[in-house]
C-alpha cells in the first residue's frame, strides 16, 4: 500500500512540475487566459488527490512566483475556495482557508475574497466558543470601502461585526460599527431596475446567496440596536427601533408578527421619559388603527395623554398581567428593571398633571396626591427639576412647592408696560363708543 501511495504521489509532482513550467512559459509571454488555466488545472490536480498539504504549499508558491498576473491569482484564491466546504476534517478546512488569507492580504483585487473567508473562519471561532477571537478577526476588514462589493453584502458583513462585539459586551465597538450603516439605505427601492454600468466604472459583484435582503437586513439590524440600547436603558430609542421594525411591510401584513411588535412600542412609549419626541410618537401610535386590536393597551397610552392623577396600585392591578405575558411574545420579556420605571413615569406624569393644576401646593398635600411619602416627594420632584422637565421651588420650613416660573425684573416692566398699554386702549375704545352714543343721541333730538 505504501509503494502505491509514493508511486501515485511521484505521478502527482511530475504532472504538477509540467504543469508548473507550462504556467512559466505563459506568464512571461504574458498570456492571461494560459497563465490561469495552468494555476487551476494545478489546483485541480491536489484537489482530486485530496493531497491538502500540496494544495496549500502550490498556492503559497504560484502567488509568490516572479512577476505573477493578477487574474491568475484572483482565479486561483476563487478556485481554491469551493474547496473549503470538501475538506475532510475542520483542521485541513482551517489550514485552507488561512493559506488563502495570507495570500490574498494586501491585494486589492481579492478584498472581496478575502473578507469571505475571514468571515468563514470567525463563524468557526465563534463555533468554538471563541467569541473575543471571532471579533477581532472581523474586525479587520472595512467592507465599507470595497468599491465592487454588493451593498447587501457589506451592511450583512457589518451587522456581524455588530454582533459579535455585542456578544463579547464591548458595547462601545458595536456603536462605532454600527455608524457605519445610515438607516436610510434601508428605505431605498429595490425595484427598481439596475442601471449598466458605465465604461470606467467598477462592475459591482452580485451578493452570495446566502445573504438576506435589504428589508431582512434592515430588521436585523433594528434587533441589533435595541440589544445596544437595551444595555443602557435608553427606552425611546428602543421604541423608535421597534416602530421601524414595524413599518417593514412583511411584519405589517402578518398579526401574529405586528401585534408583539406594537405591544412593545406601547409598553417604551409608557417607560420613556416626558419630552417632546415621546408625545409625538405617543400621539402617532394612538392614531393607528391596528391599536384598536389591543384596546388594553390603548387604554393605558390614553392615560398618559389624560391630565388625570394615576393611581398606580389601580394601574398595576389592571395590567401586571399583560406585563408578565410580555416575555413570552416576539422580542422576550421587557428590561430588569421596567417594572421600577414604569412606577417612576407614573409618578413623574402625576407631578406634571399636579404643576398644570397648581401654582402653589403644600409637600404634604402632593405627597397625598402621589400615594408617597414627603421625603419620597420631594426626591421625585427634585429628581424632575435637575433633569429640567419641570421649573418648581421648594420652601422647606414652610413646606410649600412653588411651581410658578420667577420672573426676572424686564419681565416684570414688560408684562406691565403691556397691561398699562391694553388698559389705555380699552379706554379710548370706550371713549369712541360714547361719543358715538352721544352723536346718535343728538341727531334723534334734533329729527
Amino acid at each position: 500500500m505504501e509503494g502505491v501511495a509514493n508511486s501515485s504521489n511521484s505521478k502527482l509532482d511530475e504532472r504538477i512540475e509540467a504543469l508548473l513550467n507550462e504556467e512559466k512559459q505563459m506568464r512571461q509571454n504574458g498570456d492571461v487566459a494560459g497563465t490561469r488555466k495552468a494555476v487551476t488545472e494545478i489546483l485541480q490536480l491536489c484537489f482530486e488527490a485530496r493531497a491538502w498539504k500540496t494544495l496549500n504549499d502550490q498556492i503559497v508558491l504560484l502567488s509568490k512566483r516572479r512577476g505573477q498576473l493578477k487574474q491568475a491569482v484572483q482565479a486561483m484564491v476563487q478556485q481554491a475556495m469551493q474547496y473549503i466546504d470538501q475538506t475532510p476534517d475542520l483542521e485541513t478546512k482551517i489550514e485552507l482557508i488561512k493559506t488563502l488569507n495570507n495570500v490574498s492580504a494586501g491585494k486589492i483585487y481579492v478584498e472581496i475574497e478575502r473578507a469571505r473567508l475571514i468571515k468563514r473562519l470567525a463563524k468557526i471561532k465563534e463555533d468554538q466558543g471563541l467569541i473575543a477571537e471571532a471579533a477581532d478577526l472581523m474586525q479587520e476588514i472595512a467592507v465599507e470601502t470595497f468599491g465592487a462589493m454588493a451593498k447587501t453584502e457589506k451592511i450583512a458583513f457589518i451587522l456581524e461585526q455588530v454582533r459579535l462585539c455585542l456578544d463579547r459586551r464591548d458595547y462601545v465597538r458595536a456603536q462605532i460599527l454600527s455608524r457605519k450603516i445610515s438607516p436610510r439605505v434601508f428605505e431605498a427601492d429595490t425595484s427598481k431596475e439596475k442601471k449598466k454600468p458605465k465604461e470606467g466604472e467598477n462592475i459591482v459583484e452580485e451578493a452570495p446567496a446566502d445573504i438576506p435582503s435589504l428589508l431582512e437586513l434592515k430588521r436585523i439590524y433594528y434587533e441589533l440596536m435595541i440589544r445596544y440600547h437595551s444595555h443602557s436603558n435608553d427606552y425611546l430609542e428602543i421604541c423608535r427601533c421597534y416602530k421601524a421594525i414595524y413599518d417593514i411591510p412583511s411584519v405589517k401584513e402578518d398579526p401574529t408578527q405586528w401585534v408583539p411588535v406594537l405591544r412593545k412600542i406601547c409598553w417604551y412609549l409608557v417607560l420613556s421619559p416626558h419630552d417632546s419626541m415621546q408625545s409625538s410618537l405617543l400621539n402617532s401610535t394612538l392614531e393607528d388603527k391596528n391599536l384598536s386590536e389591543i384596546p388594553h393597551f390603548r387604554l393605558l397610552l390614553k392615560q398618559l395623554i389624560t391630565m388625570e392623577v394615576i393611581q398606580w396600585t389601580a394601574l398595576w392591578n389592571t395590567f401586571k398581567e399583560e406585563f408578565d405575558n410580555e416575555q413570552n411574545m416576539l422580542g422576550g420579556s421587557l428590561a430588569d428593571k421596567a417594572a421600577e420605571d414604569l412606577r417612576l413615569r407614573v409618578i413623574e406624569h402625576n407631578i406634571l398633571v399636579v404643576s398644570k393644576y397648581y401654582s402653589r401646593v403644600t409637600l404634604k398635600r402632593l405627597a397625598d396626591l402621589l400615594c408617597l411619602s414627603i421625603q419620597e416627594a420631594e426626591k421625585h420632584l427634585s429628581d424632575m427639576v435637575v433633569s429640567t422637565a419641570l421649573v418648581a421651588k421648594i420652601d422647606r420650613p414652610l413646606g410649600v412647592v412653588c411651581f410658578q416660573k420667577a420672573k426676572d425684573s424686564n419681565d416684570i416692566l414688560n408684562s406691565w408696560a403691556m397691561n398699562l398699554e391694553k388698559l389705555l386702549d380699552l379706554v379710548e375704545k370706550s371713549c369712541h363708543q360714547i361719543h358715538k352714543e352721544t352723536m346718535v343721541h343728538k341727531a334723534v333730538l334734533k329729527a
